[in-house]
């Protein structure tokens, strides 16, 4: 005699969307932001070479790589300091400051190597002066940094009366030639090594490092001391790129830098992203401002994209932490 088993009937009931499922994978997602990005990254590509046959062009990418190096580089020192639930608002007038100050050593007739050690030496500066104020007098990051932001530039535009310093000797002209090659290498370091894993637990536990003994103001002024050097770096590269010293350089630069690291997987909470990770949403946002470029977009309105991306990335990044909990 032969027994029949029931089959479990399909209701709609059962076909609704388990909770737990949808949390394990948006914990997936989270934990493989990266991969996420090379997948949207790859489809952008894939996009506009059918809509355009100049994308796929070597002019075009290398166009893409040189605009994006400013903030190729400044989001490595912003994805430190969003882990340890830090920021930085003054990058782009730091990154102007350095480049009309360097620029204006060098008309001066300043040898190359002072004036680009001095420029650099003007970032980390105001890296700690940015640090000093967070971490010993108390004031809060945005109002730190946005005073900073100001500052910077204030002195950018007196040094030069807004204007531009060009007659830059040639051999300047071979930095801006200087890739983002590095970055590899600072990621490995934000993964492997002790001190910038202690930018983590600086974040995600501000109490819990002070009683594991972590020195967490010290930590967090050399994080701003390395985005301010940073930040100056790009200055230099930018000044040597276009021969000259430009005041009103990296307007909304801090903006594009906070959308590529939050997109990157960084947190405004702490704790969270990796250098790799903010360099893949560097590359996402770049794209997709020439995307719209090539696509014959108004400049204005790409502004706005960038604004919408950045509050976009921050909303869905809470919204979907928030699930996670």
């Amino acid at each position: 005699m032969s027994s029949t088993k029931s089959m479990p009937s399909f209701t709609a009931e059962n076909a609704s969307v388990n909770p737990s499922i949808v949390v394990r994978l948006l914990r997936n997602i989270l934990k493989t932001r990266e991969t996420t990005l090379l997948i949207l990254i790859l489809a952008i590509v894939v996009t506009m070479s059918v809509v355009s046959p100049y994308f796929l062009s070597v002019g075009n990418f290398r166009a893409v790589a040189v605009g994006m190096m400013p903030t190729a580089i400044i989001v490595i020192g912003m994805a430190i300091l969003l882990a340890s639930g830090g920021f930085d608002l003054s990058v782009g007038s730091v990154m102007a400051l350095s480049s009309t100050v360097v620029a204006l050593l060098l008309v001066a007739g300043v040898p190359i190597p002072l004036a680009v050690g001095l420029g650099l030496v003007l970032g980390a500066v105001a890296g700690l002066i940015n640090g000093l104020l967070i971490t010993r007098v108390g004031i809060n990051p945005l109002v730190a940094t946005l005073g900073t932001m100001s500052i910077a530039r204030g002195f950018a535009l007196v040094l030069t009366e807004g204007y531009s310093i060009s007659n830059l000797p040639k051999e300047f002209g071979f930095i801006g030639k200087a890739s983002v090659a590095g970055i590899p290498a600072f990621d490995l370091a934000m993964r492997h090594s002790r001190f910038f894993r202690q930018v983590y637990f600086i974040g995600a536990n501000e109490k819990a490092a002070l009683l594991s003994g972590i020195a967490v103001n010290k930590v967090r002024i050399i994080g701003y001391v390395i985005t301010g050097t940073l930040a100056a770096l790009a200055g230099v590269l930018l000044a040597s790129r276009l021969m000259s010293g430009t005041p009103t350089a990296g307007s909304a630069l801090e903006l594009q830098v906070l959308a590529a690291a939050v997109i990157g997987g960084a947190s405004l909470r702490g704790g969270e992203g990796t250098i790799m990770g903010a360099f893949l949403g560097v590359v996402f946002v770049a794209l997709i401002n020439n995307s719209m470029t090539m696509l014959a977009v108004s400049i204005y309105w790409q502004v706005i994209v960038t604004g919408t991306v950045l509050v976009s990335a921050v909303a869905i990044d809470m919204l979907v932490r928030r699930k996670v909990a």
